[in-house]
Formats: C-alpha cells, sequence, structure tokens
C-alpha cells in the first residue's frame, strides 16, 4: 500500500491546503487553483520565488480572461506560465507599471511574444528617473496654476487630478509612487 501510495499524485484537497499554507491564497483561489490540474501546474510554475497572491491575480484575472476571449486553454495558450512569470517580474522590479503590464499582457497574447521583449520593442520601461519626473511635474502645476491655487485654498481631492495630468504627460510610463511623492513636494 505504501508503495502504491508514493506513486499516486497530490489529491486536490491535498493540493489546495498546500496551496493556502506555502503561497497564502485565500481559500477561494486556492479552489480555482487546484480545480484543473493544468491549472495548477500553471500556477505553480508562474508562482515560484514570486509574489503568489500578484500571480494567483494574474492567472484567475487576465489569465483566464485572455484564455476565454480567444477561445484557447492552458495547453495552447500563447503565454506560457515563464512568459506570465516574467511579466510579474517587470512589474515586481519597477521595470513597468501595473498599467503597462496590462498592454504588455494584451501584446503578449496577440503575439506570444516575451514580455521584456515586447517592453523593449515598444519602449514602455516606466521612468524612474526623479529628474525627469519632477521636469514634467513642474510644467503640469504651472500649466494648471488656478488648479494649484485650489489644492493650496483645501480641494485635496485635486491631487488625484495632478496625479493623471502628469501621469498622461509621461504617458503612463511614470513610477506612480514616485510622481506621488514628486506632486506632494511640489505642491507643499
Amino acid at each position: 500500500i505504501a508503495e502504491l501510495k508514493s506513486h499516486l499524485p497530490e489529491l486536490p484537497d491535498a493540493k489546495k491546503a498546500r496551496f493556502i499554507e506555502d503561497y497564502g491564497v485565500p481559500v477561494y483561489d486556492a479552489g480555482v487553483l487546484v480545480a484543473e490540474q493544468a491549472t495548477a501546474d500553471f500556477y505553480e510554475t508562474v508562482a515560484k520565488g514570486r509574489d503568489a497572491k500578484l500571480a494567483a491575480n494574474w492567472v484567475m484575472g487576465d489569465f483566464f480572461a485572455a484564455l476565454n476571449r480567444t477561445g484557447t486553454t492552458i495547453e495552447t495558450s500563447p503565454v506560457s506560465a515563464a512568459s506570465l512569470g516574467q511579466l510579474i517580474d517587470l512589474v515586481s522590479d519597477s521595470t513597468i507599471n501595473g498599467r503597462i503590464a496590462k498592454e504588455v499582457f494584451e501584446a503578449m497574447v496577440d503575439t506570444g511574444k516575451d514580455p521584456g521583449a515586447i517592453v523593449a520593442e515598444k519602449g514602455l520601461r516606466q521612468v524612474t528617473d526623479t529628474g525627469a519626473i519632477d521636469t514634467v511635474v513642474v510644467k503640469v502645476l504651472a500649466t494648471n496654476a488656478d488648479k494649484v491655487a485650489e489644492y493650496k485654498s483645501g480641494k485635496d481631492k485635486l491631487f488625484g487630478f495632478f496625479v493623471g495630468q502628469v501621469m498622461k504627460a509621461m504617458a503612463g510610463k511614470g513610477n506612480p509612487a514616485l510622481v506621488n511623492e514628486a506632486l506632494k513636494k511640489a505642491l507643499s
């Protein structure tokens, strides 16, 4: 019996418990991810050594949506687990932000190319140069002097407007955290 048991694959309930324990994913997510063997294997490849919750969100969100939209399966998808993992790595190391990642993912679905190649081809690398961000912030604030006056008189909600204008001026390539920081400094 022990010999036979050692050759059995991991059962779904055991795998679900392991996903919850090892990867820290919620019970519902673990249930979805272990529903099919191919999905569980795909997820584990994507999640290994990465933010497991972020990996689960990408697999269950954008990846599953792309499979439905294109009528493909995990086995026939143009996006491999390794490629999706690379995309998550690009977000994690701030090479690209979440909005750009969605654009890169769509290009991956359409072309089957690796995310790094798409980012390089399309020039989508996130701007983390604080000097470049500060320059755009100064321009945006100068262009919207009336809104700056309103903000300084207590309309705190305009902060989001300024963030949007800076991101728009930078074609969405500004690092959101650095943009927020530069605006806070400039508006204080």
